[in-house]
C-alpha cells in the first residue's frame, strides 16, 4: 500500500518526451469504487499568468499512468509533448 504522503514527493515524468510535469497537488477519488480516478498537478508556473485568467491545474487520468516507481511516477501524456523537441538530434 502507498500513502498519499509518499506519492506527493514523487516527480511526475511524461514518458513521451521525458519532461517533468511537477508534483502531485491533489488526488481525485471515486468514492463508490474506492479507487483513484486522477492525479491533480498545480498550474504550470512557466506559463504567463493573466490578471483575468487563472492558470489551469493539470489533471492526469489514472489510465495515463504507466508506472508508479520508487522515485517517480511515469505518465503518458501525448498533448504535453514539445513540438520543438526532435529525438533524432540526440542520435547524431
Amino acid at each position: 500500500m502507498v500513502k498519499y504522503s509518499d506519492l506527493k514527493i514523487r516527480e511526475i515524468v511524461n514518458v513521451v518526451d521525458g519532461k517533468s510535469l511537477g508534483y502531485i497537488k491533489d488526488i481525485e477519488l471515486d468514492l463508490e469504487s474506492g479507487r483513484v480516478k486522477a492525479l491533480v498537478l498545480p498550474p504550470d508556473q512557466s506559463k504567463v499568468k493573466s490578471f483575468f485568467r487563472r492558470s489551469e491545474e493539470t489533471v492526469i487520468d489514472w489510465r495515463n499512468i504507466v508506472k508508479v516507481g520508487i522515485d517517480v511516477i511515469l505518465v503518458e501524456m501525448q498533448h504535453f509533448t514539445n513540438p520543438n523537441h526532435d529525438s533524432r538530434d540526440y542520435l547524431d
